[in-house]
């Protein structure tokens, strides 16, 4: 394998992604800042519900890969012929050593302990000794690893209220993404979960984890969820969550819970007001920044 790397101003980089791919049998272009980690370094996002800063970098370097040397040196040469790429910069062409890019990948990732007897383990890993409660998750297509601070004071809260809450309670885990919090709902003890995405990746990722981990639950898209249920889960993010501010609220029986993930302990205000003819919202756990809400009916 051998990369072929160059330097791309903002309008070009579309057009020679295209060109690599579509044209030249580029494997993969991935695009990063020319001028990261120094003074001229841009950033393109800001916080979660903040507009894109920025369409793109300044200066952007292109690192496309080709089964070879030659392959990669005839795309240079075609590429740089062109004359929309009169202003493109040639950087190099590298040999890739082989790697055992599936052991890679598994080795970023690690059981997360949720409390001391509870974590999320991925299937190529033993679980902890400590571990009494185990659920298998491994990173997929759809959103929730248990890694990110908002999936973990779910868990945690989850977790903390079995005894009192999640036992004997319907359940139902809004924007449910790879089903994470409905497992660990029905892990301890809930009597019906409902699990429901817009994404049918997440509904069939959701589907395939309750099966992995030996839990009954249902997934679909949003309009499975029907009645009333004791805990409503959504970690999702603040917009959605004040849109959804009347749906959720009329999904959550007399004396059950509330939970919202997703929310930048800034945004508690927003949040407080969406909820406020249902809910009285309090901080219930806080961690990165970011701030788990609960109300109770």
């Amino acid at each position: 394998m051998h990369s072929l790397i160059l330097l791309a101003t903002r309008a070009l980089v579309e057009q020679a992604c295209d060109a690599l791919m579509f044209e030249l049998d580029a494997q993969s272009v991935s695009v990063d800042d020319a001028d990261a980690e120094s003074e001229s370094e841009q950033a393109l996002f800001g916080e979660p519900g903040m507009p894109v800063v920025d369409a793109g970098w300044t200066r952007s370097r292109m690192v496309a890969l080709f089964q070879s040397e030659a392959q990669a040196r005839a795309a240079a040469d075609t590429l740089l012929a062109e004359p929309w790429a009169a202003t493109l910069g040639f950087v190099a062409i590298q040999s890739v050593p082989d790697a055992d890019w599936v052991r890679l990948t598994q080795s970023q990732f690690e059981p997360v302990a949720v409390t001391d007897s509870f974590w999320i383990v991925p299937s190529w890993h033993a679980a902890p000794a400590a571990a009494s409660k185990v659920l298998r998750l491994d990173p997929g297509l759809a959103f929730g690893s248990g890694t990110h601070a908002t999936t973990r004071m779910c868990l945690r809260w989850i977790a903390d209220h079995a005894h009192s809450n999640v036992a004997r309670r319907r359940v139902l885990d809004y924007g449910c993404g790879s089903g994470i919090l409905a497992i660990a709902a029905a892990m301890h003890g809930a009597d019906t979960v409902d699990a429901v995405d817009i994404d049918p990746a997440a509904v069939q990722a959701s589907t395939d984890n309750a099966r992995s981990n030996g839990v009954d639950l249902r997934a679909g898209l949003p309009n499975l969820a029907e009645g009333s249920y004791g805990i409503v889960l959504a970690n999702i993010l603040a917009t959605p969550l004040k849109v959804l501010a009347p749906l959720l609220s009329a999904h959550v029986a007399p004396d059950g819970w509330l939970v919202l993930a997703g929310v930048l302990s800034r945004q508690f205000d927003e949040l407080r007001d969406a909820y406020g003819a249902w809910f009285e919202l309090t901080v219930a756990d806080e961690q990165d920044g970011w701030i788990l809400l609960t109300g109770r009916r």
